[in-house]
């Protein structure tokens, strides 16, 4: 899988509300978008720090994955995103890799990205997603 560059970290937040401020005054930057993603039961907002985005994930159903970990964890880093080329090629080489898979084909994320999850079990405990345009 060829990586061109860390797409973004996403954190877990128990409020957009809360949280914007307080990143807009420690990064020194605004909010730049923020949007529900239905399927995956979360609220994001974006910061672009450099090539790199900082993305907050406030849970809209407490069952869902962002609910969950926000239950188990608590607030703080829940992954790191790596842009590729293509997600549902980079899915299918860390398969062949022996890495276990959360997703096996793209799924439509956040600002119209195609996104997929390779499992923290396989990945030394850190949740990684693949992206691409």
């Amino acid at each position: 899988m060829k990586v061109s560059h860390i797409e973004h970290l996403g954190i877990a937040v128990k409020s957009l509300e809360e949280s914007i401020p307080y990143y807009e005054n420690l990064l020194g930057i605004k909010c730049y978008n923020v949007e529900e993603v239905k399927d995956q039961r979360v609220k994001t907002a974006f910061f672009l720090v450099g090539e790199t985005k900082i993305e907050l994930l406030e849970s809209t159903d407490p069952e869902g994955p962002i609910g969950k970990f926000l239950e188990k964890k608590g607030e703080g880093i829940h992954h790191i995103a790596f842009a590729v080329a293509s997600a549902t090629d980079a899915l299918a080489e860390a398969e062949t890799q022996g890495l276990t898979l959360i997703d096996k084909i793209a799924r439509k994320g956040a600002e119209g990205m195609n996104i997929g999850f390779l499992h923290p079990k396989s990945t030394h405990g850190v949740l990684v997603e693949v992206c691409s345009k």
